[in-house]
């Protein structure tokens, strides 16, 4: 890639397929990529630029085409209106690091089942039981962004075993 479009420099589309070019020299051009990816050049230029939205069978497969599973979570997270409502912008992490936030996260689960049941017990949750409660929801939601963040690095390298 001789030139950076340094309009796209800060569009997720955009940074994927220069990721996929270091892999990839045909990468290196729009009209190369679009041709691998099945979407019209223009088009192509357009959602790198953020002129427009890509439709998300677009995103699927230019995440297949780049091997980016992430940018279909990234979709979500952050362009999908609803999606960007509901869902948690995570980041694709080393295997070690996933391995020890994992175990970590296990080892919080027997607390948390006690605590979970402590407040249970007369099936309302008080102002005294408040603050463990939003513990509690904090521990959960960041096991749960480890497991997706889990996920997401299984699906970028392990189809390269398998495949």
């Amino acid at each position: 890639m001789g030139r950076r479009a340094t309009k796209a420099s800060d569009n997720i589309f955009y940074q994927a397929r220069v990721e996929a070019m270091e892999r990839n020299p045909v990468f290196s051009s729009r009209e190369k990529a679009s041709d691998l990816i099945g979407i019209d050049r223009t088009r192509l230029a357009r959602i790198e630029l953020s002129e427009i939205i890509p439709y998300q069978e677009e995103v699927k497969l230019i995440a297949q085409a780049y091997d980016k599973p992430e940018l279909c979570h990234q979709y979500c997270a952050t362009i999908c209106p609803l999606g960007s409502i509901t869902t948690k912008k995570i980041k694709v992490r080393n295997l070690d690091r996933l391995i020890l936030n994992t175990l970590g996260a296990l080892n919080d689960v027997a607390d948390l089942k006690d605590s979970l049941i402590d407040i249970s017990e007369d099936g309302l949750i008080d102002e005294s039981e408040r603050e463990e409660f939003r513990r509690i929801l904090n521990v959960l939601s960041e096991i749960s962004e480890t497991a997706q963040s889990l996920e997401l690095w299984a699906r970028k390298n392990l189809s390269k075993w398998e495949g």
